[in-house]
């Protein structure tokens, strides 16, 4: 009876195992919905997909289809202005706060930085404010452990100050 219940508890362990190695390769390294939050509040996977479907219409034009930014981001253009960076884990989106993320979002970089000249536009009277979070959600989804946790921790430390 002992060697049988030690059997089955290696099975069922060994099949944990295999389901859990089947979603993250579905995943394709992209967290789960449950793993995205957006100020302290749990995103769904719905509202992921529909922040990827916004993305894909009003922003991939300039941060790329893959969120990979456009060439050589970190260099000023000609006009002065900075090209749009990624947002993917190679650029620096994870390292703002939520509330700065949604604010440079609604309100264009001018919103954190008055005077701040800048091809960004804002994004107020094109989608709603729930429109921006789950933009904002989609791309979090994107980013490996590291940087979410990193990025919620910067979050968790936001009083306001940009």
């Amino acid at each position: 009876m002992k060697t049988m219940a030690v059997v089955l508890a290696t099975g069922a362990a060994a099949t944990a195992f295999v389901v859990a190695a089947v979603l993250a390769e579905q995943r394709g390294g992209e967290a789960a919905a449950q793993d995205v939050t957006f100020l302290g509040e749990p995103v769904t996977a719905e509202e992921i997909a529909l922040g990827q479907d916004l993305y894909a219409a009003n922003c991939a034009s300039c941060h790329g289809d893959n969120l990979e930014g456009q060439t050589d981001w970190m260099r000023r253009l000609d006009n002065g202005r900075m090209p749009a960076p990624p947002h993917d884990e190679t650029g620096h989106t994870w390292h703002h706060a939520d509330r700065q993320l949604f604010i440079i979002t609604r309100l264009g970089v001018g919103g954190v930085v008055p005077g701040y000249d800048s091809d960004m536009p804002a994004f107020k009277d094109v989608l709603t404010d729930e429109q921006i979070r789950t933009v904002l959600a989609f791309i979090k989804s994107t980013w490996p452990e590291r940087q979410r946790t990193f990025q919620a921790d910067v979050t968790a430390n936001d009083e306001g100050d940009s």
